[in-house]
């Protein structure tokens, strides 16, 4: 719940901030993508100067979970190494449960049977 408000709390006034940007950066802006001809390019993008932020926003955003996932890589490697080797100890430890119970229900069998003695 508390991490819940936490995000609330950043996740308003960060929205509110980029709102704001959008509103006062309306104006379209010229992104020159010639660097031999910047008067007469050869390609270029008219947008509005937020599209700009927002674009390099969601790049950054992009750039920075494929950077964190790469890096933990070995993490979820390692767990998954773990998870497989904990369910095998599993499987390993049922059927010795298993064993033991078939072992003691014969004990116990043999113990509760009557035992004949002879008449003499």
């Amino acid at each position: 719940m508390l991490k819940r408000i936490l995000w609330l709390l950043t996740a308003f006034p960060a929205a509110a901030l980029l709102i704001t940007l959008a509103v006062a950066n309306r104006h379209s802006v010229r992104l020159v993508l010639d660097p031999f001809r910047p008067d007469q390019p050869a390609l270029s993008i008219v947008l509005p100067f937020y599209a700009y932020l927002f674009g390099m926003l969601l790049i950054g955003v992009l750039l920075g979970g494929a950077a964190t996932w790469f890096s933990q890589g070995r993490w979820r490697r390692i767990a998954r190494q773990r998870a497989s080797e904990a369910k095998r100890w599993h499987v390993e430890a049922d059927r010795l449960m298993r064993e033991r119970d078939a072992d003691v229900g014969a004990r116990t069998k043999a113990l509760a049977a009557p035992v004949k003695r002879d008449a003499a």
